[in-house]
């Protein structure tokens, strides 16, 4: 290491001589060194300070460039240099070194920087701020040929795609079309897996999305899914994993998808109905997850309700009843529950039996498949003979109000909430009413009127005054326990409660006065004071049914 000592020496005075042979001379012992023992060369160099030299030695027309650049990116490997490179202001002449004919210059500034700026999102924002991105996928289109200089740039859009603020620059040049390009040209599995990881995180920005699609990665992805769906080798089974998912991802942009889709009369839309019935999970799940993608609109909804698609959905809900995979029988829900939000589907979809596909899940314990079952029925059941009938159905309502304490999962205990309020709104009957009072539901209900969303609150109150006109004697004893009446009487307090929920909350009141116990709460707790200050509410509704409210009060009392 003492000839280190003296190579330092040396190269500190050559580099301001700039004699080329001996700097290269010295330039080669450094390179050497390094290969040796990495960590000690590098303190040395640090502790030299030789590098704050390095930046005037970067300059395009020296022979010498590409090794001080190859010097700089080994150092670099050690996190502890990675500050002193910055501060020895390398940064900006290695920038600049990025628009070199050189091939070497630019492979070695290349790892240079993506070795300076590794795991550091400042350092690479400092980068997508001096316009690396399209210096590099210039690059990436001129040096296609070389495989080291590819590389070099798919592992530093690997990195940089990470940063949202890379998303914009990255979809102003033609990134897209060089990726695909470069990606129809890979056969080994490790360079088109290198491809598919700048690709993800690009995928995600909703323009790049069209971009991928208009330069042809669709066609792509189809061509590997086809080549590996049979196969049982670890690098294919992967591959189609990603190649399946990759789709499923570009389908989530709005204009991709439409195009996609072309009226459901697409190549690749077909090619996708065609991995439901596939025996391959990963395919079923992609498949399923597309649908549910393209059925973000009520046209493609309906076009795809009227050409079979619930048939081939509840088919592969069927296959993962017993020990099902959880992903399928998530993403298959979804789909369902998508197709059923535009009106004309209900009935079509009712009548090819999707509630009592989704009620074979109703033993599942995994929230997700929880969550997306009563999604689904919630949608379903806006006519009154479908919510009568899921209404009176016991098991049902039971594992509702089970699910309705599920105080772990906020989407399934609010969805329990919601369906139970539902059937009641919709079925309008005794029998419903009857059923969820047995089961134990009206104190959940209740609670539901306090929810933090207004239209959850709404929901409730609704359900509520319906079941106070319908069934008053049989929800009584409940509705007390619940403490009903002095939740109205802090939401008609409450100056936040919205305007609905005032409205509501008095309609609500006025049908409790059937009932003795009731109405004896509610005269105990000074109901007239609250009301009559909402005679003079902005709102005409309100400042009317606050009128009628006290006139009923006042009679009652």
């Amino acid at each position: 290491m003492d000839n280190l000592s003296d190579t330092l020496k040396k190269l500190k005075i050559t580099a301001v001589d700039r004699t080329e042979d001996s700097l290269e001379g010295c330039l080669d012992c450094l390179l050497q060194a390094l290969a040796q023992n990495n960590m000690e060369t590098s303190e040395k160099i640090q502790g030299s300070g030789i590098l704050q030299l390095f930046a005037s030695l970067l300059i395009p027309q020296s022979a010498c460039t590409a090794k001080v650049a190859n010097i700089i990116a080994e150092v670099a490997k050690n996190e502890f240099m990675r500050i002193p490179c910055v501060d020895a202001g390398l940064i900006s002449p290695l920038v600049q070194l990025l628009n070199s004919k050189d091939q070497e210059v630019l492979l070695q500034t290349g790892r240079a920087l993506g070795n300076i700026c590794y795991d550091s999102h400042s350092l690479q924002a400092q980068l997508i701020n001096m316009g690396v991105i399209p210096t590099l996928v210039k690059l990436l289109g001129i040096h296609c040929q070389n495989a080291a200089l590819t590389e070099m740039c798919l592992v530093a859009f690997g990195n940089l795609a990470e940063l949202e603020s890379s998303k914009e620059q990255f979809a102003s040049t033609n990134i897209a079309e060089e990726l695909v390009k470069l990606f129809k040209k890979q056969i080994e599995h490790d360079k088109r897996e290198m491809i598919f990881e700048v690709l993800a995180p690009l995928a995600e920005n909703d323009a790049i999305k069209l971009q991928l699609v208009e330069a042809g990665l669709v066609e792509c992805l189809l061509e590997i899914v086809q080549q590996k769906v049979d196969s049982d080798k670890e690098d294919d089974i992967a591959e189609l994993k990603t190649a399946s998912d990759l789709m499923v991802l570009l389908l989530l942009g709005d204009e991709s998808m439409q195009k996609l889709f072309e009226g459901g009369k697409g190549n690749v839309f077909q090619r996708v109905l065609s991995w439901i019935p596939s025996n391959n999970h990963q395919l079923q799940l992609a498949g399923a997850l597309a649908i549910a993608n393209f059925a973000r609109n009520d046209g493609n909804c309906i076009h795809m309700v009227d050409n079979g698609i619930v048939e081939k959905l509840m088919d592969l809900l069927d296959r993962h009843v017993e020990e099902g995979n959880v992903t399928v029988q998530h993403a298959a829900l979804s789909a369902l529950r998508n197709l059923a939000i535009p009106v004309v589907n209900k009935a079509k979809m009712l009548s090819a039996g999707v509630t009592e596909a989704v009620l074979k899940f109703l033993k599942s314990e995994m929230p997700p498949v929880q969550f997306k079952l009563l999604g689904t029925l919630r949608m379903l059941i806006d006519a009154q003979e479908a919510a009568e009938q899921l209404g009176k159905n016991v098991k049902l309502v039971e594992r509702l109000v089970e699910w309705c304490e599920a105080k772990d999962h906020a989407g399934v205990m609010g969805e329990s909430n919601r369906l139970l309020s539902a059937l009641i709104r919709h079925s309008k009957s005794k029998d419903v009413i009857k059923t969820i009072v047995q089961s134990g539901g009206i104190k959940h209900l209740v609670t539901m009127a306090t929810s933090e969303h207004v239209i959850m609150q709404n929901e409730a109150l609704v359900a509520l005054a319906l079941i106070a006109a319908l069934e008053l004697g049989t929800a009584e004893k409940d509705l007390e326990s619940a403490k009903l009446v002095q939740i109205l009487h802090k939401l008609l307090a409450d100056e936040r409660s919205a305007p609905e929920i005032k409205y509501n909350s008095m309609v609500l009141i006025c049908a409790l006065m059937g009932s003795e116990s009731l109405h004896k709460e509610v005269q105990d707790l000074a109901f007239l004071d609250v009301i009559s200050k909402l005679r003079s509410h902005e709102n005409k509704s309100v400042a009317q049914q606050a009128s009628l409210t006290e006139q009923r009060l006042t009679v009652e009392s």
